[in-house]
């Protein structure tokens, strides 16, 4: 493996590899199917990086997430690395000029979304490659067991009979073993070979705490640890007044979410990583990608959705080794909150085929018409001329791309790209024959070098416009002319939310939607959170070995250092039937908030209470009333 440990050194700077990283590069230059389960931050890529590397052809990498596969390609490229990518928001010309390039050119990494692969083009193109390797990231979402359906990927083998002799290497954060054996069969693996690193954290301290006032218990927890910190909300506007509250008591703090425009997510992301904001108060649109090793505390101010979420969002702190704490901050009611969250998630499906209607009817795309630009979209805009609600048109959305149908890239920002599509010789012919345009290509051979006649190069119109002596509308103007002379590629920068349809429009009383398939995915969503329930309920097991058990490894040596193996004292004992009684008695003189019932009874220990409304509640003896 010296050749191997020479390309890590010389591209990326490591002077050794992780476990298991070795061992999956030598299944994959031994031609072997493998799976590889590596925690976030543990540096899944390399291992079809480098072996891509050692070899000659090109690798097509399997990724569901835009935004993680324009910045892989841009990080590769950093390291003149010729990668490329292409997604459902390309025109079919810029998709076939990049495929050519694969095919007679020296790329050396293709990064496609799983629809792409099932295309006519894209099958007739990859047979002309020389592929060494398929790579396919995110792989739990093969499963039907996985918690990101994608009814692409399932088709994923059947790019395996264009090419019997390439190897697979599916990776992946978090799977259970059932999700496991489903990517393997998924993916008609040759071989069972899984090369995993333990989910165990040894340096993460997990914690809940049951508490009728999570501000005062997330500023406690703030108070008594030093260092970074990241706060997980599951709304918008709560990123926004958790982060002002924490401001209030003299923290500084930041908020987070894929609403906000690019330039603010990047600067708020820039101040957190340099230490200019000590707190991030976001959703889950933050943290994929983000690599700061010092954050000492991870709190969850809401409930995460699933155990694998909360594993890979926890597994933010403490990415030094150093000590850190992954804090669930739990309420009574929280789960019959988010159970009601989940169900709203799941709109009738006469609702999903309107909502499709609609967005054919805003974009005017025709039935039988394929149109597979990406397209701005604002959601309040869209809600206001439909007359819908927009949550409710949001998680309709989230749905009609769980079937397939749509794509919907909420937190989207592209640079303005560029590409020469036409030779040097034509291009200089082009410039003699048109000299309103002889200033503007030699300011961007000389911004941007011969690269732009090889591959798209992101570019500045104000930095062109200012060697040129133009304005950036001028500069777009002729940009875009040189592409509908074709002799050029121009995407303008984006900044908004993109919708693209995955395929020809359909008539929506046509629709083959799988209620099965819906139905069961539903129940699924409904089965993770229980295990979520089980998790915060549960007061006798070590955190760190539920956590996994339910990925199944198996241990018996508790963590040591979570809030149970901490030996949290029990609470006194208490007359139970006389606690039942003072709850009762109190309720019936006035309805009161759960903070405020614990409130009246100053002689029991909170947290019994706490769990004693919570038995009360479930068993029907109480219920909120509309007001809480």
């Amino acid at each position: 493996m010296s050749e191997a440990l020479t390309i890590l050194k010389e591209y990326w700077g490591y002077t050794s590899f992780r476990k298991p990283q070795e061992e999956v590069i030598q299944a994959v230059l031994n031609n072997q199917d493998c799976l590889a389960l590596m925690p976030t931050g543990g540096g899944k890529s390399l291992c079809f990086q480098v072996p891509t590397l050692m070899r000659p052809g090109i690798c097509v990498v399997v990724t569901p997430l835009i935004a993680l596969m324009q910045d892989q390609v841009r990080q590769l490229q950093g390291l003149n690395i010729k990668a490329v990518a292409i997604h459902t928001g390309m025109s079919k010309r810029d998709v076939d000029i990049t495929l050519d390039n694969c095919v007679y050119g020296d790329i050396r990494f293709l990064y496609v979304s799983p629809e792409r692969l099932q295309t006519d083009l894209f099958k007739a193109r990859v047979v002309k490659m020389k592929v060494a390797l398929l790579a396919v990231d995110e792989a739990h979402c093969i499963s039907e067991w996985g918690y990101d359906f994608r009814p692409a990927y399932l088709e994923i083998a059947k790019i395996r009979e264009a090419l019997p002799k390439v190897p697979i290497l599916a990776l992946t954060a978090t799977a259970t073993s059932e999700v496991r054996q489903d990517i393997q069969e998924k993916l008609s693996f040759k071989q069972d070979l899984i090369f995993q690193i333990s989910f165990a954290r040894k340096n993460l301290s997990y914690q809940v705490e049951v508490t009728e006032d999570k501000m005062f218990q997330l500023l406690k927890a703030l108070n008594t640890t030093k260092g970074s910190a990241l706060v997980y909300v599951n709304t918008r506007k709560r990123t926004r007044d958790i982060a002002q509250e924490l401001q209030k008591h003299g923290i500084a703090s930041s908020h987070y979410h894929g609403g906000l425009a690019a330039k603010d997510r990047k600067i708020i992301q820039e101040h957190w990583l340099e230490e200019r904001s000590r707190v991030m108060v976001a959703t889950n649109a933050f943290g994929m990608g983000i690599n700061k090793p010092n954050v000492r505390l991870v709190a969850h101010y809401d409930l995460p959705d699933t155990l694998e979420s909360y594993y890979q969002e926890a597994g933010r702190a403490g990415r030094d080794g150093t000590g850190a704490q992954a804090v669930i901050l739990y309420q009574i009611g929280d789960i019959d909150a988010l159970k009601e969250r989940k169900q709203n998630e799941y709109p009738e499906l006469d609702y999903l085929r309107t909502i499709y209607q609609h967005l054919a009817n805003h974009f005017q795309i025709a039935i039988g018409s394929y149109a597979p630009e990406d397209r701005d979209f604002e959601l309040d805009v869209f809600a206001s001329k439909y007359r819908e609600k927009p949550l409710q048109i949001f998680h309709a959305l989230k749905k009609l791309q769980l079937l397939g149908l749509i794509e919907l890239t909420e937190s989207f920002y592209q640079p303005s790209q560029f590409q020469f599509t036409a030779n040097h010789q034509h291009v200089y012919e082009f410039q003699i024959a048109n000299v309103q345009f002889d200033t503007l290509i030699k300011a961007l051979l000389r911004l941007y070098g011969g690269e732009l006649f090889t591959r798209r190069i992101t570019i500045s119109e104000p930095k062109i416009a200012s060697a040129t002596n133009a304005t950036v509308d001028q500069v777009k103007m002729k940009l875009s002319s040189l592409q509908d002379r074709e002799l050029a590629i121009f995407q303008p920068r984006k900044d908004q939310p993109q919708i693209s349809f995955l395929g020809p429009r359909q008539d929506p009383k046509r629709i083959n939607l799988d209620l099965r398939t819906y139905n069961l995915r539903r129940e699924l969503e409904l089965s993770k959170l229980k295990a979520v329930q089980r998790y915060v309920q549960n007061q006798k097991g070590c955190r760190a070995l539920q956590l996994l058990d339910y990925f199944g490894e198996k241990t018996t040596s508790p963590c040591g250092h979570c809030d149970i193996c901490l030996g949290v004292p029990e609470p006194p004992q208490t007359d139970f039937k006389k606690l039942f009684d003072a709850i009762s008695k109190a309720i019936m003189i006035e309805p009161l908030t759960a903070k405020g019932l614990i409130n009246k009874l100053p002689d029991y220990d909170q947290n019994t209470v706490a769990k004693t409304i919570q038995i009360m509640l479930e068993t029907g003896d109480i219920n909120y009333d509309t007001l809480g």
